[in-house]
This record gives structure tokens, C-alpha cells and sequence, in this order.
């Protein structure tokens, strides 16, 4: 938010510059993001003098051009040569002097220099309007009144305005800081507590009368609940047409460009004291009547910025008898707005619901100064005072009259908020003692009125407009601010227990996991946990019932929380892949949203996503596509790294996937994974295969609270390895010869391994080799080849009897 210092101080006459000014408002909670150098015209005419054309004679060596001798009130005139046709002896002209910087049309400076000119010295420049930034006219030079003093500053002469713009970076709680007023309002209390003490000078509206009752436009209200003030009053006789020099300067300086006086007034006011404003042209309310109401869904309306716009049933409307003319609080109707043949307005100033302004706002993908003010709440006990302000300045600059007495709708006033505060709990909070008769004169510098004194509190009612201050709470941080964070003493002593933390806290099992999977080639995303209610439409296991529904959604694509991560992540995975990103490893700690007839459920999750190759291409290695195996050899490293091993494997169910599998400790599913249907991939424009897994997280970390870790020593004694070639039928699996091998030899045998397949030529139909390794090791003595072949001569044995097994 941009705010004037020229303008601010219209409201509190304060003599401090501006970076000093910016540092108290800082400190007062309105941060002060930087300040800018506003100037009516650029370079504010520096180095430009009124001089006085002394003689002018034709240039000897052309014909365009003037050779003259120009008085600037110095010892001496100074010679220039010219070449506007116009330029003449006798003449006042501006003068721009050696040194001068100027600026061209697109911005881009030059200097006025010393040089010669076909031969003939000149010393500055005689100037145009549009090389001086005053018009756009080059016809010639620009000729001043005679009675004009020669060396006057061109800057005095033409009331160049210099202006230093705050750029406030304002949070969305101080509604009461939107206009200049409010800032003023919050400068003055912070200049208090330095005790300096300045007036609030508020613009008067004593001389606003009603001039001539001839022309009434009848308002009715339908719904108070979204409209709960509305106020109106016409205005006839005006002329439209560009603002004074004064006005546009204001809006200028704050990044406004100026359209015309009846809509820049509204805007000034808008910006001076927060509250908005709408004037519509006169002759074109269908029956003198004002309807505050809602159309019927899917009315068609077109906006000032020429889009039709699709009307929702809650979209509060202003409209006349026959036509919806503007969206209330939001922006205006291109049929009704004010125009160059208008000479007659219905001024508006309302309170508008903040809730239903923002939904609409949103609905339809409008951001006003309007809706930024009514969203986050104006003050309601100054609809009437902004109306009068602005029906004044409206009769300054566009004259007319008043020609109708104001209508104001109010039937529930706003009331006021009532606040108890302790004075023990101030202290506790703020950690020190604010003297009581301080933090009355804080209070009341706020317009925060004290009902009633008592030894253990006060008694305090807050003004409508501070609808960030609701709490006792609320009313200590307006103290503290005011009073001043760093006037709060530090302590000397930092005291600080000790808390006892499991080793199976969340955040240090996520850490280790995600550094694994980093390490692995993982990058971690964080997708936005709202998302489009339409992704339920892609599996069956998801119920749109059970959509978790915002009251006020940001736009259609975020109006549920996900009931899944896996759609977040495929919008990821489509985002890179449409960047040229094809081979993608991602991962997310995430929660999903459930809305259940007994209540609302919030699960967390940790999701794969794998696609393309493994690794990146190189010259010495051929592609290598990622696969199911690959990401279930990465989820099986995952639970091993959290001692969750002895894992029961079964089909996976779900619909999202053309074939997967699950993992799972008793009755708990630990992680669902497989490879994502075409069908998904297509909705997201994706064409390769993706791989994904969902780990119920819940359900991980209460299996590895209950994992008990052994731990053995490392052994001294050295390891052997035996091996089998093994003929066997096609219908024996590896699991078998493990089973066997274990139940054979339970002590010495520490590893089973299978190392080579062989199926085809030069065996039998329907047998296969495998190659399978045994690992063997004694933790008290080191083995020998009697005792490895006599286990080696009982494994044979029992594979030849229970598999039909041969040694190759």
C-alpha cells in the first residue's frame, strides 16, 4: 500500500522527514518497505530558469536555425542557438541550463552540454512543453506570460510537487490502516508516546446542504445481512472532465492514473479516509430506484472492464428497476458508470459484508481497491461522513449541486466491542510493568475508550473499525506497539528445561527418511493440500461425500482438501515432464482431508513417484527405465532403515493402479504401490509410465515405536562360502530352497543367496537351474572344511528328498 507524505500531512501536521516518519511507523507495526520520490514532472524541472530572449538573428551556416542572446538573471546573457520557428526577440521562455538533465517521452535522460552548433556556441537550450514533461506539444517553443520574472525557478513557476511515498507492507488485520487517515490516525499515537503531541485534522463537511430537492433516486435494501448500511445521494449539474493539477498529482503519487474528476474524487476519498465509493451516471438508473439484492444464478453481466461475467446466487448486486449495474464492493457495470455526457450522479457509500464481498471477489477473479478494503472490513460509522466529503469535492471540482437529502439504510447498528483487561495479565505478557495511567493515554490515543478504572483492570470499548482487536489479547499488542517493542527491557537470564524426546518423534523419523531418499536421488515437493473436487472422479476409492469443502474458496481448482497425495504429485511430475524433465524421482510428507458423518479425519502420508530412467544418460551406460521392481527395492530399504522387516506382502485393490502390491505388519498396511493406470496419466497429459507409492505414515510410525532393535557384535571369526548348482523343476521357487536350507542348519547358517537362473537349451523340459550361495560362520571359533561338508552333504540330501533336486 502506497502512502503520500505530502498527503499524510494534511491529516498531522508533523515536521520530522520522511525516513525518520517511516522508522516510528515501522515501529508501530506498519512496515515501511521503502520510500519513493514522487515528482509531478520528472526531474522536477531542475536547472530550468525563466529567460528573456534579448536578441534573435538568422544562424550563418543554416537556414532553420536562430542564433539568440538570452537573459537568465545572471551577470551576463548567454548565447543559444534555436531552432523552433517560433522563437522570437522579447520573448519569456524556459531556459535549460548547462548541466541540465532532460527526459524524452519514453523516459531516457540526456544532458544539456556545451557545444557548437554548425560553428556557433551555445550555452543551453530554449524549450519545448514536451521536452520539459508540462504537454505533448513540439510545434515550438514554449512561451511564458511577459510579466513573468526573469531567473525565477521553473519549479516555483509551474508548482512542481515533490512528494516521498511509503510503501507499506500492510497485514491483512489492519483494516483500520487503508487510507491515509488511518496511517495518520497510528502516527499520531506513536508521536504521543515520544511526547509529541499534534492535532488529527480531520476534513470538515459543515458547509454540506442540500441545495434543490429535484431529483430523488428511492433505495431499496433487500438483504441487510450482506448490505447492512447502504447510503446514497444524487448530485446534478456537473461536468465531467479532467481533474485539477492537484488531484491528479495526489492519485499520481500513490500510482493512480487519473480518469476523470467525478471518478478520481471517489477514488481520493477511497484513499484518504478507506472507504469506498461508487458514482453512477444519473439518466441511467431505469426508474429513479436503487435495488440492493441477488440476481438468479447464471445472470449475464457485463463489468466496466468489458467481460461478461457469469452471475452466482450470492453475488449481492446493485441494480435498478429493470438491470443489475454493478457488483457491489467489487466493481462497476460499463453501462452505468459515469462517462463525458454525464450530468447528473447517484453517489453511493456503503458497508458491505467483508464475507460475501470476498467470495464474490473471488468467484469472479476481481481484485479491487474496492474488495481489498470491504474484505477485510471498513469502518461502518463512516459511510456517512465519506459520502458528505465526497459530495463536496465532487462540487468543487465538477460543480453542480446537491439535489436530494441522503439515504441511509441502517437498520442493526454495528456495535461496538467490549474488552475486559487485566492489568497482571499485561504484565505476564508483555514481561515488564507499563504504568496504568501510560497505557490509558495508549488506549485512548487509539480511540479505544476506557469505561471504567478498577485496581485489577479496565473496562474498554473498541471502535467497530478495529476488528482486529476483539480480545484482551488484542488490546496488550496495541500497547506494546505503541508503547514500543524496543523499549522493553531484555533479561539478563535465560531459564530453559529439559524435555525428554523419543527417539520415534515424527519429525526425526521424516528427517531420516528424507535424507535417505535424498541421497538416493529423491527430490522432496510440497504440493497445496487444496485442490479440485473433480480429482475424485478418477478412482472409485474416493467418495465426493467425503470431500472436505472450503467456505471460501480461493478459486474452483481450490475449494476441497485432497483426499489423496497422488494427484498433487502428478501435477508435478506433468509440470517437469512439460519442462523436459522426462526422468523424475519426487517425494512428499503430506496429510489428506476426510469428511465423515461423525466427524472430519486428517491422515498423513509419504508418497513416491518414480518415472523415466534411473539415472541420468551418459556416454558409457545405456538407459536404464525405472521399474515396479526398482521402487518396491526402494520401499523395502525404507522400512528396513525403520527396523520393519518381517513385511506380509499382498495384491493391491486399489483402482489407481494396473498392477500393485502391499505391504503390511499384522493388520496394519504399512504402504500401498504399483504402477499408475493409463487412464489417471492421460487427465494429466502424461504419457509415461509413472511409478507410485502411498505410505500410511500413521500407521509406520506406530509399527516402528513398537520395533524392538537387537543389536550383535560384530564376530571375530571369518565367514565361508559354499555353492550349489541345483537342477530343479520349474515349479520350485527360491523361497523353498531357503526354507529347507534354514531348517537344516539353524546356528552356523548366516545367509542364502541366489546368484544365476539358467532356463532353456541343454535342460530337460520343465527343469531350470539355479545357482545358490551359503553363507557360513561360527561366532566362537573359526569353521573347517570337515564341518562345512558335512552341513553341505545334509543340504544336498534334504533338497534331493524334498525337491527332487540334482547337483550340476
Amino acid at each position: 500500500m502506497k502512502i503520500s507524505y505530502n498527503w499524510l500531512k494534511q491529516f498531522i501536521k508533523t515536521d520530522w522527514d520522511a525516513e525518520k516518519t517511516g522508522e516510528l511507523l515501522t515501529d508501530l507495526g506498519l512496515e515501511i518497505e521503502g520510500i519513493e520520490t514522487y515528482e509531478s514532472v520528472k526531474g522536477g524541472l531542475k536547472g530550468i530558469v525563466v529567460g528573456e530572449v534579448l536578441t534573435c538573428i538568422q544562424h550563418p551556416n543554416a537556414d532553420r536555425l536562430k542564433v539568440t542572446t538570452v537573459n537568465i538573471g545572471e551577470d551576463a546573457p548567454i548565447q543559444i542557438v534555436c531552432g523552433a520557428p517560433n522563437v522570437a526577440a522579447g520573448q519569456k521562455v524556459p531556459v535549460a541550463t548547462i548541466g541540465t538533465t532532460l527526459y524524452t517521452q519514453e523516459g531516457e535522460a540526456w544532458t544539456i552540454k556545451k557545444g557548437k552548433i554548425r560553428g556557433e556556441e551555445s550555452h543551453g537550450m530554449i524549450c519545448a512543453e514536451d521536452e520539459l514533461g508540462l504537454g505533448e506539444s513540439h510545434d515550438g517553443i514554449m512561451v511564458l506570460d511577459a510579466t513573468v520574472k526573469v531567473g525565477t525557478l521553473a519549479a516555483d513557476l509551474f508548482k512542481v510537487e515533490n512528494d516521498e511515498v511509503f510503501e507499506i507492507g500492510l497485514t491483512p488485520n489492519r483494516a483500520d490502516a487503508m487510507s491515509h487517515y488511518g496511517v495518520a490516525r497510528d502516527l499520531k499515537a506513536g508521536l504521543l508516546q515520544k511526547e509529541i503531541s499534534l492535532e488529527l485534522i480531520t476534513p470538515s463537511v459543515s458547509s454540506y446542504h442540500v441545495d434543490a430537492r429535484a431529483y430523488k433516486v428511492d433505495v431499496d435494501v433487500q438483504d441487510y445481512e450482506k448490505a447492512p448500511r447502504y447510503c446514497g445521494v444524487t448530485i446534478s449539474g456537473v461536468k465531467v472532465e479532467a481533474s485539477p493539477a492537484w488531484l491528479q498529482n495526489r492519485l499520481k503519487s500513490i500510482g493512480l492514473s487519473p480518469i476523470n474528476n467525478i471518478v478520481d474524487i471517489t477514488n481520493y476519498v477511497l484513499h484518504e479516509l478507506g472507504q469506498p465509493l461508487h458514482a453512477f451516471d444519473g439518466d441511467r438508473i431505469t426508474g429513479n430506484k436503487i435495488e440492493v439484492k441477488t440476481c438468479k444464478a447464471g445472470t449475464k453481466f457485463t463489468t466496466l472492464d468489458g467481460v461478461e461475467r457469469e452471475l452466482h446466487e450470492e453475488d449481492l448486486m446493485i441494480c435498478d428497476a429493470k438491470k443489475p449495474m454493478c457488483i457491489a464492493g467489487v466493481f462497476g457495470g460499463i453501462d452505468s458508470g459515469v462517462s463525458e455526457h454525464t450530468s447528473r450522479i447517484f453517489l453511493e457509500s456503503a458497508y458491505f459484508n467483508p464475507v460475501s464481498v470476498r467470495k464474490t471477489a473471488k468467484r469472479h477473479g476481481l481484485n479491487t481497491d474496492s474488495s481489498f478494503r470491504f474484505e477485510r472490513g471498513i469502518d461502518p460509522n463512516l459511510t456517512e461522513y465519506a459520502l458528505k466529503r465526497a459530495a463536496l469535492l465532487i462540487l468543487e471540482v465538477a460543480g453542480g449541486e446537491i439535489t436530494s437529502d441522503i439515504v441511509d439504510t441502517y437498520p442493526k447498528k454495528i456495535k461496538d466491542f467490549e474488552v475486559r483487561l487485566s492489568f497482571d495479565n499485561a504484565k505476564k505478557l508483555i514481561g515488564e510493568t507499563i504504568p496504568e495511567e501510560t497505557i490509558k493515554s495508549i488506549l485512548s490515543s487509539l480511540e479505544i475508550k476506557v469505561n471504567n478504572v478498577t485496581e485489577a483492570g479496565l473496562g474498554l470499548t473498541v471502535p467497530a473499525y478495529r476488528n482486529d482487536v476483539q480480545r484482551e489479547a488484542d488490546i496488550i499488542e496495541e500497547i506494546l506497539r505503541v508503547y514500543g517493542y524496543n523499549n522493553i527491557a531484555t533479561t539478563t537470564k535465560l531459564n530453559a528445561s529439559i524435555s525428554n524426546s523419543s527417539r520415534f518423534e515424527d519429525y526425526k523419523l521424516q528427517n531420516i527418511i528424507g535424507n535417505q531418499l535424498a541421497s538416493q536421488g529423491f527430490y522432496e515437493i510440497m504440493a497445496n493440500s487444496l485442490t479440485t473436487p473433480k480429482y475424485v472422479e478418477l478412482s472409485e476409492d474416493l467418495n465426493a461425500d467425503h470431500n472436505v469443502k472450503m467456505l471460501n474458496p480461493l478459486s474452483s481448482d481450490l475449494e476441497v482438501m485432497r483426499q489423496s497425495l497422488l494427484f498433487s504429485g502428478l501435477e508435478a511430475v506433468a509440470h517437469n515432464i512439460n519442462r523436459k524433465r522426462s526422468d523424475l524421482k519426487l517425494f512428499e510428507y503430506g496429510k489428506t482431508y476426510h469428511q465423515y458423518t461423525e466427524a472430519r479425519e486428517e491422515h498423513k502420508h509419504l508418497s513416491l513417484f518414480v518415472t523415466g530412467n534411473k539415472t541420468e544418460e551418459r556416454w558409457n551406460s545405456t538407459a536404464n527405465p525405472s521399474d515396479f521392481f526398482y521402487l518396491k527395492g526402494t520401499i523395502e530399504v525404507i522400512l528396513q532403515r525403520l527396523g520393519l522387516t518381517r513385511l506380509k506382502s499382498s495384491p493391491n485393490t486399489s483402482d489407481v493402479f494396473s498392477e500393485g502390491m502391499s505391504f503390511s505388519i499384522g493388520k496394519k498396511k504399512l504402504v500401498d504401490f504399483g504402477l499408475v493406470k493409463k487412464s489417471v496419466l492421460k487427465h494429466f497429459g502424461i504419457s509415461q509410465n509413472v511409478l507410485f507409492a502411498d505410505f500410511n505414515w500413521d500407521n509406520v510410525l506406530e509399527m516402528a515405536k513398537h520395533n524392538t532393535i537387537k543389536f550383535n557384535a560384530i564376530s571375530k571369526y571369518p565367514s565361508i562360502r559354499r555353492d550349489f548348482a541345483l537342477l530343479l523343476d520349474n515349479k520350485v521357487t527360491f523361497e523353498d530352497i531357503d526354507t529347507i536350507a534354514k531348517q537344516t542348519e539353524k546356528q552356523l547358517l548366516k545367509n542364502v543367496s541366489l546368484f544365476d537362473v539358467y532356463e532353456g537349451k541343454n535342460l530337460p523340459t520343465g527343469k531350470k537351474s539355479y545357482a545358490v550361495s551359503f553363507i557360513f560362520q561360527d561366532e566362537h571359533k573359526t569353521l573347517n572344511d570337515k564341518q562345512i561338508d558335512k552341513i553341505m552333504s545334509k543340504l544336498q540330501a534334504n533338497f534331493e528328498n524334498k525337491l527332487a533336486a540334482e547337483l550340476r
